[in-house]
């Protein structure tokens, strides 16, 4: 029996703006609206002083300004890297000119994620600021940025799902002619949107941010889940050597953030009785 799509596939043109040669395609708007809110969102909290222990924070905004160019490096090289080496490497090394054509798409979370850590570990010993505290207000704002990340995957018509009968299935236009689970939307929720009122109740509720760490080992636990839940959902890369028997490349490359972050919480408190931000 042949699946029937009952969603329709919107089809939005990957171009927002066509001026002559010159385009510029959602899937750029979406990154640099999720960065510069994000950046926005740590000069909130850097200015809200109830937050942070001694009601001082740890950074100033000028520092804030110079992080957002760390990240955006971060979020771009690596992404595009992560995508090369632990993706797809066999496509790319046979067509190296691919590796610098972002715009065409194929942005890797976990490439991002490794080069804006080892940038904020630069960051801090450059500016001479808690390291965990940099994570903890990037993790704080890194919501925004992967939900607008999710739904230019859609619109690039990326990353989709796996081949479904179910009521939720669409026929994307390079996804073959079966239809499929728009698992980028799924991950915008979860990983977006979910994640955003996860950290919002971590910062201002739980008054995170006081103890130096536990923002970042919440948003990496809450990560973990959401990504190996959504990759259930999610077409597998193919031939990574990672999908080992029923689980994913990606739900492999989660399994260190989860364990990292459960240990940034187990030493969380510890670095706040201490008076010590620990590495």
């Amino acid at each position: 029996m042949t699946p029937l799509a009952l969603l329709t596939y919107p089809n939005i043109d990957p171009i927002a703006i066509e001026y002559g040669p010159i385009s510029i395609k959602w899937y750029g708007i979406a990154y640099l609206v999720g960065l510069v809110l994000g950046w926005l969102y740590i000069r909130r909290l850097i200015s809200t002083p109830r937050l942070w222990l001694g009601n001082k924070a740890p950074l100033t905004l000028e520092r804030i300004d110079d992080l957002l160019l760390f990240m955006t490096l971060g979020v771009v090289i690596g992404g595009r890297l992560g995508q090369v080496f632990l993706y797809d490497p066999d496509f790319y090394f046979s067509h190296p000119a691919e590796i610098v054509k972002v715009w065409k798409g194929g942005m890797s979370f976990h490439g991002a994620l490794i080069a804006c850590g080892i940038l904020i570990l630069v960051f801090a010993r450059h500016y001479k600021v808690p390291a965990r505290s940099v994570m903890d207000l990037t993790c704080a704002a890194a919501p925004a940025g992967i939900f607008f990340g999710r739904i230019a995957n859609f619109i690039n018509s990326e990353h989709w799902g796996r081949v479904t009968t179910s009521a939720i299935g669409m026929v994307f236009p390079n996804g073959g002619p079966e239809p499929r689970y728009p698992s980028q939307i799924f991950e915008a929720v979860l990983e977006g949107l979910v994640m955003w009122f996860i950290m919002r109740f971590a910062t201002h509720r739980m008054l995170a941010l006081k103890r130096p760490g536990l923002v970042t080992g919440i948003w990496l636990v809450w990560y973990a889940i959401a990504r190996s839940i959504c990759e259930i959902f999610r077409e597998p890369e193919a031939y990574n050597v990672f999908n080992i028997g029923p689980f994913t490349a990606g739900q492999v490359y989660c399994l260190p953030m989860l364990l990292i972050g459960l240990y940034l919480i187990w030493t969380a408190p510890r670095a706040e009785a201490s008076g010590k931000v620990l590495v």
